[in-house]
């Protein structure tokens, strides 16, 4: 470009027709603006891509429109949250912790008797009621509830939780099922 003018300084006299194509294109005014500036910065950043003598305005037209589907294409696959709640539910906590926590659960909970394995994973874990269980293990009905109740304190006691206290951070529903849904109940 030595001893000739630099092309940035025609960008701009094409502004209001890039501004009355990209109105066309997507017919508000403002995303038109967002558009055509989005538009001139392309072109700026990427001027070494024109070549001088030829038509820019074509040029910048072109930019537009591509910029134009491109945006279109993008924001088909984007999902309205103009609230913020989706992004808000949207997070994933450290896999590394759940897994160690995890592997403590595993450990506790084998050391429980097999009677206390059985309710907690048809009471807790399966979500039957307390009347499926006992029907399901020919006991009564209050059995099972005492049975729970000491395999969660007995849970409780192994992993040294407190009442209420977090069982597993990041467990999934069927965990917290098992150990119980309220926290861990003390003996």
């Amino acid at each position: 470009m030595t001893g000739q003018t630099d092309p940035r300084d025609d960008l701009p006299d094409h502004l209001s027709a890039l501004r009355a194509f990209a109105i066309s294109l997507c017919g508000d005014v403002s995303m038109a603006d967002d558009l055509v500036q989005d538009t001139i910065v392309k072109a700026w950043t990427n001027i070494e891509k024109f070549t001088v003598g030829t038509n820019m305005r074509a040029w910048l037209f072109t930019i537009l429109r591509n910029t134009f589907y491109s945006m279109k294409r993008k924001r088909k696959r984007e999902v309205p949250d103009s609230d913020g709640l989706l992004a808000g539910r949207l997070c994933e906590k450290p896999a590394h912790d759940g897994r160690l926590a995890f592997n403590d659960f595993r450990r506790a909970f084998s050391q429980l008797s097999p009677e206390h394995r059985e309710v907690l994973i048809l009471a807790g874990a399966s979500g039957f009621s307390y009347e499926d269980v006992a029907q399901m293990t020919g006991v009564a009905v209050g059995t099972v509830k005492s049975r729970v109740n000491r395999a969660r304190a007995r849970l409780s006691d192994i992993l040294g939780l407190a009442e209420g206290e977090d069982p597993v951070s990041g467990a999934d529903a069927a965990t917290i099922a098992v150990i119980g849904a309220a926290g861990v109940r003390a003996a």
